[in-house]
């Protein structure tokens, strides 16, 4: 037993010391970070970088667009991924297999890289916020986890005692299903909203307007673009505090977007493991 938790406690310190490296070398001064002298907590602290991060006007539109994506789009995600999931459930619904066949064909073919942009071009979603949440509105995988909790969790008397009750089909789901359905809720709002929040591919591709980019691709050009190039730069000490500041401003910037992450996650921690026991059962 004792080594048990000796081995779990080393995996914990491998796990945290990336994050608190970070933090710390945010929080360090610029010297410090080029120096290498960060190695647990912060050297001569200073907010120097998160006020940079914060006077940048495009990492703060990055953010709010980010912010954007990720309640809209989860929205969505959770609304469409439930209405597919709660009909797939229902031993009555003719066709179901056929259904969800269909469905799972999406999982293993698709049209590629090429006619997905021809298409977002014709339906006039180039360069729009639609483009980052309409195109991605539902996952088949999450629809087909969600049907295996909603099979696993609602038995069918409890729809023929509402139904004596005089409820309909929409009453049942809006008032039974879903309060029932918090568990893997809770667990489609983390998978999606973690989706939205790092995705940077689509918004590449389908983007041009700075003023629409995600946070992530602000993120890319700073990490990319952040380099120094040695050979412009002749004198040793101005080099050596463009790093500095290069290396803070990246950490920073990392903190600044994992926080959101972090703080939603011990909402939906109590619910996730229930969820995604459940909805992984074979129904």
């Amino acid at each position: 037993m004792a080594g048990i938790y000796v081995f779990l406690s080393a995996v914990l310190v491998i796990m945290l010391y990336p994050l608190i490296y970070v933090v710390s070398a945010s929080f360090s001064s610029p010297d410090a970070v080029a120096n290498g002298k960060v190695f647990l907590l912060p050297v001569d602290i200073t907010t120097i970088g998160y006020e940079a991060v914060f006077q940048n006007q495009k990492i703060v539109t990055g953010f709010l667009n980010s912010v954007f994506y990720l309640v809209a789009g989860t929205a969505l995600n959770l609304m469409m991924t439930m209405l597919a999931a709660y009909p797939l459930s229902r031993k009555e619904f003719y066709g179901k297999k056929l259904v969800t066949g269909i469905f799972v064909f999406t999982m293993y073919f698709s049209g590629g890289l090429v006619p997905s942009y021809l298409l977002m071009k014709n339906l006039g979603l180039l360069d729009t916020r639609a483009v980052l949440i309409i195109p991605v509105a539902m996952s088949v995988w999450n629809v087909i986890i969600a049907r295996t909790y909603l099979q696993s969790t609602i038995p069918d008397e409890l729809f023929e005692a509402a139904s004596l009750d005089g409820c309909s089909e929409i009453g049942f789901f809006l008032r039974i299903v879903l309060p029932l359905s918090k568990p893997i809720m809770a667990v489609l709002v983390l998978y999606y909203g973690v989706g939205h929040w790092n995705s940077y591919f689509n918004a590449m591709i389908y983007l041009k307007s700075p003023d629409l980019q995600p946070l992530q691709i602000v993120l890319r050009e700073i990490l990319l673009l952040g380099n120094v190039d040695m050979t412009m730069i002749t004198d040793a000490a101005a080099l050596e505090k463009m790093q500095g500041l290069s290396n803070l401003l990246k950490y920073a910037v990392i903190v600044v977007a994992s926080l959101p992450m972090m703080c939603i996650y011990p909402f939906v921690q109590k619910h996730f493991v229930k969820g995604v026991m459940i909805g992984s059962l074979k129904g």
